[in-house]
């Protein structure tokens, strides 16, 4: 009794909207799509208007074509910076997509009524700008809105007694079946809730609520229009989002010429792209979306067989099926177990069947035996999935799809467009085998649209490493063809029309937010790779004006090392190097002059000042010709016999010079002895000793003076200094190799005047439980001093 009276009240609101017919859904509803079909196939309308930008109409027919695999989304977005973009996406259950499919199929006329694009665009940046304007609305204001909206969703499930909004809806609205109930359900929730939040929206929300009020005033202008071209009202079916379903209605005015003309505009651009369960979810932020796309795709499977009950038994079989690709099994006993206790979940609500919450609770109790971690990723690929929507080759191509796949045709690539991952080994020199120029040199501009998608983040291309150093002539990339990568690709779109123009477009960002000298060089070197020769001379104009106060030991020796390096292979990629020599130089200079400062520091900010200092030695070795290698020995003379400077870096300019060739072996007695001495404190000898072990270990092994000053060393030392140096000795000898550490074990059998096998198979047996024990102490050593 109670709901035939709701449904009389129902179709008397409904029947306000003048003769046409109002179907409120929510995007990405299941049971909307489910009643939807039903009520198209009960009114058999000529047209259908759905809530989406009306310039997208004639994308309509492509949506509906048989190739098209959602879900998809229809991509709006400026031309011109900055960029602002508007997403429409859709998938196999969205009302709207089911929507399109029956118009197709039954001939009927299928239009998107809600404002263009170019209005959209530019009404949402006038409320980007305006929404925490002091003249408009208060930003505290604004959160308290927000707020309230919030508390009174959260409000909903707790009458309800569920556990959050989500749950109430699922359980109130796709899980009711009867004929006609969620029509009128969502137009007096509609109804309702715009009422109980109108007055909080005009006061601390105005432009939001004078955005939807000029949004619906369109929308019944289209629907005007669509009468006035011959459709009878009783044959026009509008399809909206909930909220404004009650609006659809001619007792308020429709927007006059007048009014549009009056709407900002931008010029926009629309697409159609594929897109993927994860981007649909909420959990990459599309406000729009839904937890779990999979999930709600399998409901509409359900609903579709007319067979929702057989949902809970399908999604624990899929999950089990997840556990068992990974090696856990789960048995038919658990599962039943788990449909029962969804059902008796469920049954604590009258008359309902289970949610996802209920499934996911029964799923963590039955299946993960209480804990959720155990069948986290089993539930994840459940609820969300990783379907990725496609769209038929030709259709609706952004240009930079269409200069992609020009690019892959013109460089032979178009093979490697493939689902199976391929390795493509490039040889950036010259082929002198070949008549011409373009295939002379067709691995180069391989690598460079590969370097370009690789900038711009599409994941096609992955590049490996070689065995050989930096920017060499050799380049392995893995290949793999996905249609997240198509996605990645339209999305690039935003950055410009053609791969060239987007990758220059990344770069000129990156340039104006850097901020030192290391990002300018890595910048400049990336648009050699790039081919960006104008990105390049602006990265290299940021780098000589940030090199001017650069004080960074670290960051001027990384900017350094990016340039030689690009001065050393440059050619290899025909790229004119030679203006880059100065600013090398320059570097070069300040960086060896900044050396004794940066060793002044803790054993913690050493590790930066050892990478730095290997960048300065493999330039001044490298480009001797160009850099001041004498003043870079001095320095490192200077820093390896000081004893007010980091022990570790003072052994580390040590073990460059010894490697070098640069110190006689009395010489490296006489330091040895001095460092290792009884009276320098423990940690600085073995510290010392550590920084000298981390360069070249043949030129340690092959000086036994400096082995047997090590051995007197430690013979030397009381318990407690022992103690203090081995544990600094230990950290040293632990990155040695296997066979480095059997060579130490032979010399200090020879020094001991033992056999070598002897004294080596002693050093390297295993440790007996008691020897490990006294290694355990060592990790609670008390330093005292330190």
């Amino acid at each position: 009794m109670e709901k035939s009276v709701l449904r009389v009240l129902g179709d008397e609101q409904l029947a306000h909207s003048s003769g046409f017919h109002v179907f409120g859904i929510r995007h990405l509803s299941p049971a909307g799509a489910y009643h939807l079909l039903a009520f198209l196939d009960e009114i058999k309308p000529t047209a259908v208007l759905v809530e989406g930008p009306s310039d997208a109409s004639p994308f309509i027919e492509e949506l509906s074509s048989s190739g098209v695999v959602p879900p998809v989304a229809i991509l709006a977005y400026t031309d011109g910076l900055p960029v602002r973009t508007l997403l429409y996406p859709y998938a196999a259950y969205s009302p709207e997509y089911q929507a399109f499919q029956w118009a197709s199929r039954n001939a009927a006329q299928a239009e998107f009524i809600d404002l263009p694009s170019n209005h959209a665009l530019a009404l949402y940046e006038q409320r980007q700008r305006g929404s925490f304007s002091s003249e408009d609305a208060n930003a505290d204001d604004l959160r308290a809105y927000v707020l309230e909206q919030r508390t009174l969703y959260e409000r909903l499930a707790e009458l309800s007694e569920e556990p959050d909004y989500e749950a109430y809806w699922e359980r109130h609205f796709e899980h009711n079946l009867e004929k006609d109930a969620y029509r009128q359900g969502i137009y007096q929730f509609s109804l309702q809730m715009r009422e109980l939040t109108a007055r909080q929206e005009m006061k601390f929300a105005p432009q939001e609520a004078a955005y939807n009020e000029i949004r619906e005033a369109y929308m019944r202008r289209k629907i005007q229009e669509t009468i006035a071209s011959g459709h009878a009202p009783e044959k026009i079916v509008v399809v909206t989002g909930a909220h404004h379903a009650s609006a659809m209605d001619f007792r308020f005015p429709a927007m006059t010429d007048k009014e549009l003309k009056s709407l900002p505009t931008t010029t926009t651009k629309l697409t159609l792209m594929p897109y993927s369960y994860y981007k649909l979810s909420s959990h990459s932020g599309y406000g729009a979306g839904n937890q779990a796309p999979a999930y709600f795709e399998l409901f509409w499977q359900c609903l579709q067989k007319g067979d929702l009950k057989r949902l809970p038994a399908l999604y624990f079989s899929q999950a089990a099926a997840h556990l068992r690709e990974h090696g856990t099994h789960r048995s038919t006993a658990s599962l039943i177990e788990a449909v029962r206790l969804a059902e008796a979940l469920a049954a604590l609500h009258e008359g309902s069947q289970p949610t996802w919450k209920d499934l996911r609770d029964a799923a963590t109790v039955c299946l993960g035996y209480g804990e959720l971690s155990t069948i986290a990723e089993a539930l994840a690929r459940t609820d969300i999935g990783t379907a990725i929507g496609r769209l038929p080759e030709g259709v609706s191509q952004t240009p930079i799809q269409d200069d992609l796949n020009r690019e892959l045709k013109r460089l032979k690539l178009e093979k490697y467009k493939s689902a199976v991952a391929a390795t493509l080994e490039l040889d950036l020199r010259e082929n002198r085998r070949v008549k011409s120029e373009e295939a002379a040199f067709l691995d180069l501009k391989r690598s460079v649209l590969l370097q370009r998608l690789e900038l711009l983040g599409i994941s096609f291309v992955k590049k490996q490493r070689v065995n050989q150093a930096s920017a060499s002539w050799a380049e392995n990339w893995v290949l793999q063809w996905t249609p997240e990568a198509e996605i990645q690709a339209v999305e690039s779109t935003l950055k410009g029309e053609t791969i060239e123009l987007a990758a220059a477009f990344v770069l000129k960002e990156r340039l104006e937010d850097c901020r030192d000298i290391a990002e300018a060089s890595r910048i400049i070197r990336i648009a050699c790779d790039c081919d960006l020769t104008e990105e390049m001379e602006q990265a290299k104009s940021t780098l000589q004006g940030l090199a001017v106060d650069a004080g960074s030991f670290e960051q001027v020796a990384e900017s350094a090392y990016e340039l030689s390096v690009l001065i050393r292979y440059g050619s290899i990629r025909r790229i004119e190097t030679s203006s880059l020599l100065p600013l090398l130089q320059q570097l070069f200079l300040r960086g060896t002059l900044l050396l004794m400062d940066a060793s002044n520091c803790n054993d913690d900010a050493a590790h930066g000042v050892v990478r730095a200092m290997q960048s300065l030695n493999t330039i001044a070795q490298d480009e001797f010709e160009v850099v001041d290698d004498g003043l870079w020995f001095r320095k490192l003379q200077e820093l390896a016999s000081r004893d007010d400077r980091n022990a570790k870096l003072s052994g580390f300019a040590f073990a460059i010079l010894l490697e070098r060739n640069e110190i006689p072996d009395e010489r490296v007695a006489q330091e040895v002895s001095r460092r290792l001495s009884p009276g320098i404190p423990a940690d600085l000898g073995a510290g010392w000793f550590e920084g000298m072990s981390m360069r070249n270990r043949y030129a340690l092994l092959s000086r036994v003076t400096l082995w047997q000053q090590l051995d007197a060393y430690i013979g030397s030392l009381e318990k407690e200094a022992f103690l203090r140096s081995l544990v600094f000795l230990r950290r040293a000898f632990g990155s040695f190799e296997p066979r480095e550490k059997a060579a130490v074990a032979e010399m200090m059998g020879d020094i001991w005047g033992v056999s070598a096998d002897i004294s080596g198979a002693a050093l390297q047996q295993p440790l007996s439980e008691e020897e490990k024990g006294k290694l355990d102490e060592l990790n609670d050593f008390d330093f005292g001093d330190l």
